[in-house]
């Protein structure tokens, strides 16, 4: 493969302009695409693969239910603080280093998960392992901004949204099929592999994007001073609220519908597997019209009716589930514009944020990863304490979260029709 640029730095938005568009188009764009969307699948494939292998580690480790969800816990953990430690950094020193760093964290804590002699130590690895992978997300956020604004980087986060929405529905059937010739602690192995593969990707193909002359500098005032001026900015904090109840939402789903589809509507293995799918391929259609849609309708309006379609939708969810009406076809019609609108929510909210702190795209990106972590694993396991026996409690915190989005975004409207995407 073709490095991007020079490996070490590329002469990007030194004036303190965007980039011009015309430096990545062609095979170079596609090839930055591709590398940023593996680095995107480190997240998922390190939270999802291994789930279907919990109750195996569980008993091999002769720990509890509650101590097997830790490994869980401590994963989302390391995600969402690792993100706020990391995006200042690469502010100051760079997009690269912490990026290779946190790769190497990653795949070191990968192998001592597979060497975990009991659950206390397994969840403590399982945390390190996600602060390097807060690295590998955080960092790729902000280099989208490092080179695109606006649009431009509304089409670009389209395709990596692609990878982040997709993943999480995927993931926990490539771990079922791995534990059918392995233990959870192959899985590890694999994750481990994944980890130095994606380290040589970005060596070799990933050059630096943050010229010296645009970094700032190296300190916990520093690092609280570029937060401080995020959080003043009202809008920026709406669209980290939003695109992170977005990813609640999913959340919320996939934690919630196995149960439901297999145990409420009686579906096999391999039927909810196909009706998993079916929903995947909306989320996957979306994500790629989007990039269409915004050459003719800004982001802020695409957002806007994605949420409105996945509120409406939810609240016929709560109907069907409450009145069975429609059996299971009434039950998974309005599933499936929830999930089909989040392929339009996930790459439009970040555009918006990311594209008003350019010079703090780092830090930005770093809230942006937090909160959908931080609300996702807050507001997922709501599906299951309230669960009983039937879709409502899951319709309910469906509606929940796109409707606080949509009133969001609402009582938003003013300053985000005075600011230009284009």
């Amino acid at each position: 493969m073709t490095t991007l640029a020079d490996p070490t730095t590329v002469d990007v938005r030194t004036t303190g302009t965007d980039a011009p568009a015309g430096r990545f188009v062609g095979r170079r764009y596609v090839q930055l695409v591709l590398v940023l969307g593996a680095l995107s699948a480190i997240g998922p494939l390190t939270l999802d693969t291994y789930l279907p292998a919990l109750p195996q580690l569980r008993a091999d480790l002769g720990a509890t239910d509650s101590q097997a969800q830790l490994t869980i816990t401590g994963l989302l953990v390391g995600l969402g603080l690792g993100q706020l430690l990391i995006g200042p950094l690469s502010d100051a020193v760079g997009r690269r280093k912490p990026l290779l760093v946190g790769l190497t964290v990653h795949g070191l804590m990968s192998v001592l998960c597979t060497l975990a002699p009991s659950i206390t130590l397994l969840a403590l690895t399982r945390t390190m392992q996600g602060v390097g992978g807060a690295a590998v997300a955080v960092v790729s956020m902000a280099i989208v901004r490092d080179l695109f604004s606006g649009v431009k980087a509304a089409q670009l986060l389209s395709r990596l949204m692609l990878v982040i929405g997709v993943a999480p529905v995927l993931a926990p059937s490539l771990g079922s099929v791995l534990l059918g010739f392995t233990s959870w602690r192959g899985i590890f192995v694999l994750i481990a592999v994944a980890a130095v593969l994606l380290f040589v990707l970005a060596l070799v193909a990933l050059p630096e994007t943050l010229p010296t002359v645009r970094r700032s500098s190296v300190s916990v005032r520093g690092a609280l001073r570029s937060y401080g001026v995020l959080f003043h900015d009202r809008l920026f904090v709406v669209m980290v609220l939003v695109s992170g109840l977005s990813f609640a939402t999913l959340f919320a789903y996939i934690s919630g519908v196995p149960f439901l589809l297999q145990e409420l509507y009686g579906l096999s293995p391999q039927q909810f597997g196909l009706t998993f799918s079916a929903n995947a391929v909306g989320l996957i259609v979306m994500t790629q019209v989007n990039p269409l849609l915004v050459r003719r309708v800004s982001p802020v309006t695409i957002l806007l009716v994605a949420v409105t379609v996945s509120t409406l939708a939810s609240a016929a969810l709560v109907a069907t589930a409450i009145t069975g009406f429609g059996g299971l076809v009434g039950f998974l019609v309005p599933l499936w514009f929830i999930v089909a609108s989040a392929g339009l929510s996930f790459p439009n909210a970040p555009a918006i944020a990311l594209n008003r702190h350019g010079e703090a795209a780092g830090s930005a990106a770093a809230l942006l990863g937090s909160a959908q972590f931080v609300l996702g694993g807050l507001i997922a396991p709501l599906v299951g304490a309230l669960a009983d026996g039937t879709g409502v409690p899951m319709a309910g915190v469906l509606l929940g979260t796109s409707a606080l989005g949509l009133v969001l975004l609402l009582t938003s409207r003013r300053p985000l029709s005075s600011v230009s995407y284009r």
